[in-house]
């Protein structure tokens, strides 16, 4: 019998990931080392729609849903398949989901996986969040599971601190102690199975709302940890970018 699929939750990064060959190098050995998907199943944090819905599942263009960015961001382009075989197993688990045909990726799902299968040739299906309630995206999760039996690979993407107002300007600048501490904790808590902590976040971490003054780039993490169920956790990529945590997860 086929193992399940793992599960991910990554740290996105802006559009100028790409121009960071450490964290780059860092998503492409991390999906080298990833069984090959049949379909990823994104959900990212720069979606949120209720009630639950999934986007194109033809090839659209990208959603630019950032501002102020050189040109040249403008013009990336990353024409994965759409994966309408996944659209219809998700409506089949959860079949009340409304269908956006027109909603291209946005940069929470095409920046990293632009690193990660640079080829495009992975079907790609993102889906909304319709809350950002923890134990609602958790058991969202649990719903969504059975997916990783058939090839599907889910991945939440968001951040594990995300304070844009604090951002620190130079890539090698010391990262606030306030990062480090929710990054710490969030490592602590992932790894050990803490899942009463984490869906409490807000009141059990240090520093959480420093670390997110809005939840939504946490908010992913709680989807995956519903879809790994009780499989083994690891951290994949830490340390932090103009301050940031961009630290990762891998469920099984």
């Amino acid at each position: 019998m086929t193992s399940p699929m793992p599960v991910l939750y990554l740290s996105h990064g802006a559009p100028p990931l790409a121009d960071d060959t450490t964290w780059t190098a860092e998503l492409a050995r991390w999906s080298a080392g990833l069984p090959r998907p049949e379909a990823v199943l994104m959900v990212s944090a720069h979606w949120e729609a209720a009630p639950l819905s999934i986007g194109a599942t033809r090839r659209v263009p990208l959603v630019y849903d950032f501002w102020g960015f050189p040109e040249r961001y403008y013009q990336v382009t990353y024409d994965a398949p759409g994966a309408p075989d996944l659209a219809a197993d998700v409506r089949k688990l959860i079949p009340d989901v409304r269908e956006d045909e027109t909603r291209g990726l946005d940069h929470g799902a095409y920046v990293p996986l632009k690193e990660m299968y640079p080829d495009a040739d992975v079907p790609v299906l993102q889906m909304s969040m319709p809350t950002l309630e923890p134990e609602k995206l958790f058991d969202l999760g649990r719903r969504l599971a059975p997916l990783r039996d058939r090839g599907v690979l889910i991945i939440g993407s968001g951040f594990t601190t995300h304070n844009l107002r604090e951002m620190r300007p130079g890539a090698d600048a010391d990262p606030p102690a306030w990062s480090v501490e929710f990054d710490a904790w969030a490592d602590r808590a992932v790894r050990t199975g803490d899942i009463d902590g984490l869906l409490d976040f807000r009141a059990k971490a240090p520093a959480a709302r420093i670390a997110h003054p809005r939840t939504e780039h946490f908010a992913p993490l709680f989807m995956a940890l519903g879809a790994a169920a009780e499989t083994t956790r690891r951290s994949v990529i830490d340390g932090f970018w103009f301050g940031l945590a961009k630290r990762s997860f891998q469920f099984g």
